[in-house]
């Protein structure tokens, strides 16, 4: 038995991300600095290139990414049904209709079958959001069939910073473009690395990110002044909203301790992976009626979680006894996710097509 509890998921925080925190607190700028720039390029190079956005949460990067793909009133867009709320959240609040996609059994991800059977029943679907569930990677034919179908794929990679799809000479990770236009991170204490709060943005197309970086300061922009005060000349002062935008900014304090974090991200990562294995093993020599899920052959998992299948009725207890055992023995479980069909809201909107 565990002598502390032991939580579903827990930060790690070095005296190297304190002192980062306390450097940006004694410099000029708390918010809107070079922090923030810094981290941007330093995530963008780690993810191969990619154009970052960095934004106050996860949900945040998701409702960005779906506006940025121009998604709005009277499209669908294709989301797992097994997933976070914020997922098929980010699609209602850019004013769009989210539809169900049914997962795989074994591995809570979304596959071409059932990304055509969904597809099937959206005939205004422009775009799909796999989602790289517990760290892994969905299948190559999910994106490829999405790219055949000329819809835009924005990847939930909130699970998988860290993960990717394995080539001889390099990794293509979420982000990379490789397999999505958009990837949105999430940086929540139980993720791989986290800023408190955070979230971000990752893409190959410059316009999306010129686009983000604008939503997320409430649609003000600098340049290609159309409105009746906009000056023949340049000024400094001077700024237009030609949008509708969010206060979505992440703070310098945030970022000096993501820019930490991340340098560290692939021996935390890898310490997950050797978790992992540890785990695999334990359950094969106790012989209970489990099977945790790993990630499908070259890929490398992001592993934010150790998911497990149970055979409750081969274990002779029902799950609610199963979570109050471990709990009993200080361990933390938690169920991901309530799929999201069966939310009272989506039960409702599903009913009327209220989105």
């Amino acid at each position: 038995m565990a002598e502390r509890f032991l939580p579903y998921g827990r930060q790690s925080v070095s005296e190297e991300d304190i002192a980062a925190v306390a450097e940006v607190l004694r410099s000029a700028y708390l918010t809107t600095g070079p922090t923030v720039e810094a981290f941007e390029a330093a995530l963008g190079a780690y993810l191969g290139g990619a154009h970052v956005v960095v934004v106050a949460n996860g949900t945040a990067a998701l409702h960005l990414a779906v506006l940025a793909a121009g998604i709005g009133a009277g499209d669908q867009v294709i989301v797992p049904a097994v997933t976070f709320l914020a997922t098929a959240n980010a699609v209602v609040m850019a004013g769009a209709e989210p539809v169900f996609a049914d997962v795989d059994p074994a591995t809570g991800l979304l596959t071409p079958d059932t990304l055509t059977e969904a597809l099937a029943r959206a005939p205004r679907a422009r775009a799909v959001m796999p989602v790289h569930l517990n760290g892994h990677l969905v299948d190559a034919d999910v994106p490829a069939l999405a790219r055949a179908r000329s819809l835009t794929i924005i990847a939930d990679a909130c699970h998988a910073l860290g993960g990717g799809r394995m080539h001889a000479d390099r990794i293509a990770m979420p982000g990379s473009g490789e397999d999505d236009d958009l990837a949105t991170f999430s940086f929540h204490p139980v993720k791989p690395i986290t800023m408190g709060e955070g979230g971000a943005i990752a893409t190959q197309n410059a316009d999306f990110a010129a686009h983000m970086r604008r939503l997320r300061h409430h649609g003000m922009q600098r340049d290609d002044f159309s409105g009746p005060l906009a000056p023949t000349a340049r000024a400094p002062w001077y700024y237009e909203m030609q949008e509708l935008g969010y206060n979505y900014r992440a703070t310098d304090m945030q970022c000096a301790l993501g820019l930490s974090q991340l340098k560290r991200l692939d021996a935390m990562q890898q310490k997950r992976t050797d978790l992992a294995a540890r785990y695999a093993d334990a359950l094969a020599a106790s012989h209970c009626p489990a099977t945790l899920i790993t990630p499908a052959e070259g890929t490398r998992s992001g592993w934010h979680l150790a998911a497990l299948h149970i055979d409750f009725a081969a274990l002779g207890k029902p799950r609610a006894e199963v979570m109050a055992d471990l709990q009993s023995a200080h361990i933390g479980s938690q169920v991901h996710y309530v799929p999201l069909p069966f939310q009272p809201y989506y039960q409702d909107a599903l009913k009327t097509a209220d989105f």
